[in-house]
């Protein structure tokens, strides 16, 4: 089985995959987001997921703080996402669209839409400079100082396991 870390790597994406990058654990946070889940049973009937399976990645959500278990009035657990956790419904929106492009020959199997009047939700790429939506083509990636910092304190900590 692969392991959840990337510690070589200094990227938020890496980061970010680490915590819900396994097998499930975006369908479990799409359904918890958009459909409702809140139960175990909800969870594995919506998806067919293995129990151990499931209750392993829910126990991981609470312990990252994407969601909280609560005792509900039955006695098991109810299951809601946290601020941390909601903040994944841009990327799983993002993720859908891509999906609905490349994978989905007969078409969008599922329309995000704003609550209140029933438009169409979508991501955009928006410059916070000059206000501008760009193509994915005119985006770029460039270290900050923050990747400076990472990457010194890589560099130190090799130096300091290495056999003299």
């Amino acid at each position: 089985m692969l392991g959840r870390s990337y510690d070589r790597e200094v990227c938020s994406a890496a980061r970010a995959l680490e915590i819900a990058g396994e097998r499930w654990s975006l369908l479990i946070l799409r359904d918890a987001a958009f459909a409702g889940a809140t139960r175990f049973t909800d969870f594995q009937e919506r998806l067919g997921i293995a129990p151990n399976v499931l209750a392993a990645r829910l126990e991981h959500f609470v312990t990252e703080g994407l969601m909280t278990a609560t005792p509900a009035p039955t006695g098991y657990a109810e299951y809601h996402l946290t601020k941390k956790g909601l903040d994944f419904k841009p990327a799983i929106i993002a993720l859908t669209e891509w999906g609905d492009r490349w994978a989905a020959p007969d078409g969008a199997p599922i329309d995000y839409q704003h609550h209140q009047c029933g438009g169409h939700v979508s991501t955009r790429l928006h410059c916070d400079e000059c206000k501008k939506t760009l193509a994915a083509k005119d985006v770029i990636a460039r270290p900050t100082a923050a990747m400076t910092r990472a990457r010194q304190r890589q560099a130190g900590s090799t130096k300091a396991r290495r056999p003299r």
